[in-house]
């Protein structure tokens, strides 16, 4: 009904092919409302995950009166609802083909990125987590948008099965919506008192939340990398022509890579995500310039948009990662001090 009616609109005389949407509007914007339910669910969990963490430390060092900045961060009401409708119209306008080098990017520099970063500790190790979730929202929205691309293309009721998927995403948004608002108000109460099944929960396997969604995020961009390539490749006529897009790709991206690990050494954990988001784009739309079209150029400039939309609301939670590990290598440094002369006073006395 919806390909009849916009079939009579003249969009071919006021706009430029590139600009036109390939299938039908309707699933592009159901698409894109599955992928920004999906980033407000991680943002949620997240948040969750942070705050508990705060209330442990905060066991644990009885004298510390502080707010947390991810709790002062947190947005509602009309804020709130205005992003996460201009996410949902970002990853609607994005195509499937950048959609899909988007989700190979990320996987690319995830994958680089655990290889290079090596045996480290734990405590690094759940940073590096953190920092990776918080980056990979955009990411995540392009992932499942491009995986229910490609599930569900040559379906007779396409745009049924998207709207039973945007439904259950939905609902999973709110739910996470509400547990998060449920945590940060009644969480150090219910905990003590321990009477909340939810807070009960959280408070014997609230640790579980990180490497849950570690393995969440895994799955989804597997299935998304899988349906990636599929979707790039049929933009091919012939292996000469996949073989000239895929190696500039694969080379550029490798020594970008390489780059952006070297400037999260140097740089600030939010200050350094904005500087990778601007390299990685960018290189990425002087590949489209070359062996692209314009509908993908246009494209990557929404990408910009998109991850600005998700990455500036959240730098909080990329402080939040740092922050306290900052103070903890502090105070070990303090305890070193302190036990040094204690050690030098036992030698002196044996």
């Amino acid at each position: 009904m919806l390909s009849f009616i916009t079939s009579f609109l003249p969009t071919s005389y006021f706009l430029p092919g590139w600009l036109t949407l390939d299938t039908n509007p309707l699933n592009h914007l159901l698409q894109g409302l599955v992928g920004a339910c999906g980033i407000s669910v991680l943002c949620s969990l997240m948040r969750v995950h942070l705050l508990l963490k705060e209330e442990s430390w905060s066991d644990k060092d009885e004298s510390s009166q502080r707010t947390s900045s991810h709790q002062r961060g947190t947005k509602g009401g009309f804020a709130a609802m205005l992003q996460f409708f201009f996410v949902t119209g970002m990853l609607a306008v994005v195509g499937s083909r950048v959609a899909s080098l988007v989700v190979l990017e990320f996987s690319l520099r995830a994958v680089s990125g655990w290889i290079t970063a090596g045996p480290v500790r734990s405590q690094e190790s759940g940073r590096f987590l953190q920092q990776l979730l918080v980056q990979s929202q955009f990411s995540l929205g392009c992932a499942l948008s491009c995986s229910l691309h490609f599930l569900h293309e040559g379906a007779s009721q396409r745009w049924l099965c998207l709207l039973l998927a945007a439904a259950l995403s939905w609902f999973l948004a709110q739910q996470a919506t509400r547990l998060l608002h449920h945590v940060m108000a009644l969480y150090k109460l219910h905990s003590s008192q321990r009477y909340c099944g939810i807070c009960i929960s959280l408070l014997t396997s609230g640790r579980c939340l990180l490497p849950m969604l570690c393995r969440t995020l895994f799955i989804t961009f597997s299935v998304a990398v899988i349906a990636a390539i599929s979707i790039i490749n049929q933009h091919f006529l012939s292996a000469t022509e996949a073989l000239r897009f895929w190696t500039p790709l694969t080379i550029c991206y490798t020594l970008l890579v390489v780059h952006m690990q070297e400037e999260q050494h140097r740089l600030p954990s939010s200050q350094a995500v904005l500087n990778t988001v601007v390299v990685r784009l960018g290189g990425l739309m002087v590949l489209m310039l070359t062996v692209g079209r314009w509908s993908d150029v246009f494209h990557i400039l929404m990408c910009f948009l998109g991850e600005a939309s998700c990455l500036i609301p959240t730098k909080d939670l990329l402080d939040a990662s740092s922050s306290r590990d900052e103070e903890d290598y502090t105070d070990n440094v303090k305890r070193e001090h302190r036990r040094r002369p204690r050690a030098q006073e036992k030698e002196h006395q044996s």
